[in-house]
């Protein structure tokens, strides 16, 4: 009987990490879905506008030193903030949510939605100031008519 349960035991472990080996891990879909969402060019062009603004400051500093440090950052600052990043998304997502959503920034429309998400988003912003200053204002105002 031992060895049965010892037989199945080693059949399903065997099963278990062959089927394992072949799918990608949460990282691997995670930095696809990274790439495929746009997020990695907006986090290289974040890296290059940081660059440029401390070139600003540092003018004396050679251009060929900032051309490497561009170069490093570029490649070693995608990975780290990928690493730092995986935390929050294995909390709030499965590895099959990922899947999904590569699924979609295949599409069409997931394409089109990766390309305009940078304008979306800074006209969101642009947006959301003018929603907070009315919404200050309006506090101001509820505060004077209460007499604070």
């Amino acid at each position: 009987m031992k060895k049965i349960i010892l037989l199945f035991s080693l059949i399903l472990f065997t099963t278990f990490a062959s089927f394992s080996q072949n799918k990608p891990t949460y990282r691997e879909s995670f930095k696809q879905l990274m790439i495929l969402n746009g997020s990695e060019n907006t986090f290289k062009a974040v890296i290059s506008q940081m660059i440029t603004s401390l070139k600003a400051q540092r003018p004396e500093v050679k251009e060929e030193t900032w051309n490497q440090f561009n170069e490093t950052f570029q490649k070693v600052g995608i990975e780290d903030l990928l690493d730092l990043l995986l935390p929050v998304y294995q909390k709030h997502l499965s590895q099959e949510d990922i899947i999904n959503m590569i699924a979609f920034y295949q599409t069409p429309s997931g394409k089109k939605f990766a390309e305009k998400t940078p304008l979306i988003t800074q006209e969101s912003m642009q947006a959301g100031q003018i929603w907070g200053q009315k919404i200050g204002e309006d506090f101001a105002k509820k505060l004077k008519e209460q007499g604070n």
